[in-house]
C-alpha cells in the first residue's frame, strides 16, 4: 500500500472551510489545496472540506461521486426505514431476538453502516477504526446525524474509538467479563480478487487509503477471547474461514455471509 501522504491532500473550495482543512492537512500530515479542477490536481484523492461536511473525492477526469459517511440519506436512511429490522441477516447473526438486544463492538468500522443498524435495532454498539482518515469520515457523519432529530437517539447509542482493532481487544481482555462486548463483529476488508468487474468505489478508495486487513485471522482469534457471547464475521460467501475454523452456523446472502461463533447464550 502506498502511503497516504503519497495519495491525499486536504482541500477546500470555499474560504469559510480553508481553515478546517489546514487543521485536518496537519493532523493527517498531508497538503492542503484549494480546489479548482479535480483533473488538475496531483493527487489521487481529495479530502474535501464543504458545507456538507467531510467527503472523500477521487481526482482525476470525470471522477466518481464522493463517498461520505452518511446516515442521513441515501441507502442507509432507506435501510433503516424499509430494511426489514431484526429480520436482516445481521442482525440475526448478532442475535437480536424479542427483548435481547446485546452489546456489540464493531472492530472494523469503516463508514459504519452496520454500526447504524445495529444501533437503530436498539443496541449500544462501540465502533472501533484504526485509520485517521477513515475515522475523521465516521466522525463527521456521526455528528452530522446527531443534529437530527430522528436519529439523534440512535447516534447516541454508538460510541467511536480511534485505535488498532487487535490493540483495543486486547485492552478489552484485560477487564472484567461483564465490562466486555456481549458480541463482537468482524468485517475485515475482502480478499482481492483479480476481476475485470467494477469495485464499489468505497472499496477502491479503501484499498487504495487503507490496504487490506492482512491480520484478519488474528482478530477473529483475539474477538474470541473478548466477546461475552459470540463472534461474527462478515465474508464473501465463497470465502475460506477465518482462521479456517469452521462457525457453530453461518448465515448466507447472495454475496456475503455471516459466520457466527457461539461461545454462550446471549441474555
Amino acid at each position: 500500500m502506498q502511503s497516504e501522504q503519497a495519495l491525499l491532500a486536504c482541500g477546500w473550495q470555499e474560504s469559510a472551510f480553508a481553515a478546517r482543512a489546514e487543521l485536518l492537512a496537519a493532523q493527517l500530515k498531508v497538503p492542503v489545496v484549494q480546489l479548482v479542477s479535480l483533473q488538475d490536481l496531483p493527487f489521487a484523492y481529495l479530502l474535501l472540506c464543504d458545507a456538507s461536511g467531510l467527503a472523500l473525492q477521487m481526482c482525476g477526469k470525470k471522477p466518481p461521486g464522493p463517498v461520505r459517511a452518511d446516515f442521513v440519506s441515501g441507502a442507509v436512511a432507506h435501510r433503516r426505514q424499509f430494511g426489514g429490522g431484526q429480520g436482516q441477516m445481521i442482525a440475526k447473526a448478532c442475535g437480536l431476538a424479542k427483548g435481547i438486544r446485546p452489546s456489540v463492538a464493531d472492530v472494523t468500522a469503516g463508514l459504519g453502516r452496520d454500526a447504524f443498524v445495529l444501533a437503530s435495532l436498539g443496541c449500544q454498539v462501540q465502533l472501533v477504526e484504526r485509520s485517521a482518515l477513515v475515522h475523521l469520515l465516521l466522525e463527521d457523519g456521526l455528528v452530522r446525524a446527531a443534529e437530527h432529530y430522528e436519529l439523534k437517539e440512535i447516534i447516541s447509542r454508538m460510541a467511536l474509538v480511534h485505535a488498532d482493532a487487535l490493540d483495543w481487544l486486547q485492552q478489552q481482555a484485560s477487564l472484567s467479563e461483564s465490562m466486555r462486548p456481549q458480541v463482537v463483529y468482524l468485517d475485515p476488508m475482502f480478499p482481492h480478487r483479480d476481476k475485470t468487474a467494477l469495485v464499489k468505489k468505497e472499496m477502491l478508495l479503501f484499498r487504495d487509503l487503507v490496504g487490506d486487513d492482512a491480520d484478519a485471522d488474528g482478530l477473529l482469534e483475539a474477538a474470541l477471547a473478548v466477546a461475552q457471547c459470540r463472534v461474527v464475521v462478515k465474508r464473501p460467501r465463497k470465502a475460506p474461514c477465518l482462521l479456517q475454523r469452521e462457525p457453530a452456523f453461518r448465515l448466507e446472502g447472495k454475496s456475503s455471509r455471516y459466520d457466527v461463533y457461539s461461545l454462550k447464550k446471549l441474555f
